[in-house]
């Protein structure tokens, strides 16, 4: 019988398959500010793939803002719940979109699993 090795999983947080609109801040190759509507098309404590339009390269430093409604200033929703820094790892490129493999500068949740920002 053939035995089969097993992919050993890298990842430390589990992938959410959920689609998540955000907002995209970033430079372009040529140095230019952009902002991009795009789709979160997974998400984890510790990063995501999102799906953009614009080409970026590996390692290029990207804002992710997830867009709300407007609330209160007294709502106990965290701006940093909201606003995500990350590193682009990766990038896969399709048919008129490319997918970014992004790590988030900060994990959402530490090593217990609470969430790393207050309320």
């Amino acid at each position: 019988m053939e035995q089969r090795k097993q992919a050993v999983e890298r990842r430390e947080w589990v992938r959410l398959p959920l689609a998540i609109p955000v907002f995209v801040r970033s430079r372009d190759q040529s140095g230019k500010d952009f902002l991009e509507f795009a789709t979160a098309l997974n998400i984890s404590a510790g990063g995501a793939l999102v799906a953009v339009h614009r080409v970026l390269r590996p390692a290029a430093q990207v804002s992710l803002e997830i867009p709300s409604a407007p609330l209160a200033a007294s709502a106990p929703i965290p701006k940093s719940s909201r606003n995500l820094r990350a590193k682009v790892i990766r990038v896969t490129h399709g048919e008129g979109y490319h997918l970014l493999g992004v790590k988030f500068n900060h994990a959402l949740l530490n090593s217990t699993g609470r969430a790393l920002f207050s309320r």
